[in-house]
């Protein structure tokens, strides 16, 4: 199960007016690289395959790769203003490390494959 916050939720929903396509979805990823072993994805895309999970998370449709499922399961995503501008928050129960930029990390069995952030 994913979370999205209401903030996080409307976020996305007003970037997903802008793009003015009704085939477009929120699509969650994770690939081995980032300085701790593995990085997020987060996009909007409108290509499903045979074997993504699809999810409805407060009225948005969320796609999952396989893969990429037994790492974002309970992640709870938020969307945070500050001084400097806003963005996008991921919280993992599953990683054990996260690197300073708050967009890579590793689990207790798996490392990934460290690279640059």
């Amino acid at each position: 199960m994913i979370t999205i916050s209401e903030t996080a939720k409307d976020k996305i929903s007003e970037m997903l007016e802008i793009e003015q396509s009704q085939k477009l979805f929120l699509r969650l990823g994770v690939k081995s690289g980032g300085c701790s072993g593995f990085s997020y994805g987060m996009g909007f895309d409108d290509e499903q395959k045979s074997d993504d999970q699809i999810l409805d998370v407060h009225g948005l449709k969320v796609v999952v790769d396989t893969e990429s499922s037994k790492y974002l399961n309970g992640v709870e995503i938020d969307f945070k203003e500050s001084a400097m501008g806003g963005g996008f928050t991921i919280h993992n129960p599953n990683a054990s490390a996260t690197c300073g930029c708050g967009s890579s990390f590793r689990t207790k069995e798996e490392a990934g494959t460290p690279g640059d952030c």
